[in-house]
C-alpha cells in the first residue's frame, strides 16, 4: 500500500499538467510546443521512469499512422507513460486496434482518444490510385471514406478523404458499446485530428 501511495505521488509530482489541464487541451498546448521550437520534454527524467515501472495512466490513447514523420510522443511533446499510442499505416481501427483502445480507456484510465490523420498519407494516396494489392486489409477500411470524399468532387482528394477517415474512425470508436458507455459517463471524450506535415500543427476536425 505504501509503495503504490508513493508512486502516485510521484507521478502527480512529475506531472503537475496532469491535474490542470484537460486531455485534449494538453494535447493541443503541447503541439504547438512541438511547432513552435518550444519543447519542453516532460516526463523523460530517470525519476518518471522508475515511477511509471509498476503503474501506467496514460491520458490520451492516440490512433495514428505509422509513417515515419507522425510519432506521436514528439509531436504533442509528451513523455514516458502519457500516452497509448495505437499506430497502424492509414490510422484504421480493425477488430485488434479497437481492442488496444478499449484496453487503455477501460483499465488505465485513458480520458481522451485522438484518432490522428496526416498530410500526404501513403495508405489513403494507394486507395485512391488503387494500388493495394499489398496493404487489402487496410486499404478495405480506408475505401468508404475515399469514396464519400469522390462523390462530393472536392478540389483535393487526397486531403478531403485523409480527414474523412479519421472523422469516420473516430465515429466508428463513438459508435462501439463500451467507448459509447464511457462517453455517456463524462469518462473520455474522443476527437479526429489532422496533422501538417510541414507545419508541425494539428488540426481538430469537425463531425
Amino acid at each position: 500500500m505504501l509503495n503504490k501511495l508513493i508512486i502516485l505521488l510521484a507521478l502527480t509530482a512529475i506531472s503537475p499538467l496532469a491535474s490542470e489541464l484537460d486531455g485534449i487541451k494538453r494535447l493541443m498546448e503541447g503541439n504547438q510546443r512541438y511547432a513552435n521550437d518550444q519543447l519542453k520534454h516532460p516526463n523523460r527524467t530517470s525519476e518518471r521512469r522508475e515511477a511509471v515501472a509498476s503503474l501506467q495512466e496514460p491520458f490520451a490513447v492516440i490512433v495514428s499512422c505509422s509513417d515515419s514523420r507522425v510519432a506521436p510522443e514528439i509531436i504533442f511533446d509528451q513523455g514516458v507513460g502519457d500516452l497509448f499510442v495505437v499506430r497502424v499505416a492509414g490510422n484504421v481501427i480493425g477488430p485488434l486496434d479497437l481492442e488496444s483502445i478499449k484496453y487503455s480507456t477501460v483499465y488505465l484510465h485513458s480520458s481522451v482518444i485522438l484518432v490522428l490523420g496526416h498530410e500526404n498519407c501513403g495508405a489513403v494516396k494507394a486507395v485512391i490510385k488503387g494500388t493495394t494489392e499489398d496493404i487489402e486489409g487496410i486499404a478495405k477500411l480506408i475505401k468508404p471514406s475515399v469514396k464519400e470524399e469522390r462523390e462530393l468532387n472536392p478540389s483535393d482528394l487526397l486531403v478531403s478523404s485523409i480527414k474523412a477517415n479519421a472523422v469516420n474512425m473516430k465515429n466508428f470508436l463513438v459508435a462501439t458499446q463500451t467507448i459509447q458507455k464511457y462517453i455517456k459517463d463524462e469518462k473520455v471524450e474522443v476527437y479526429a485530428g489532422y496533422y501538417n506535415l510541414q507545419t508541425g500543427l494539428i488540426e481538430l476536425l469537425p463531425d
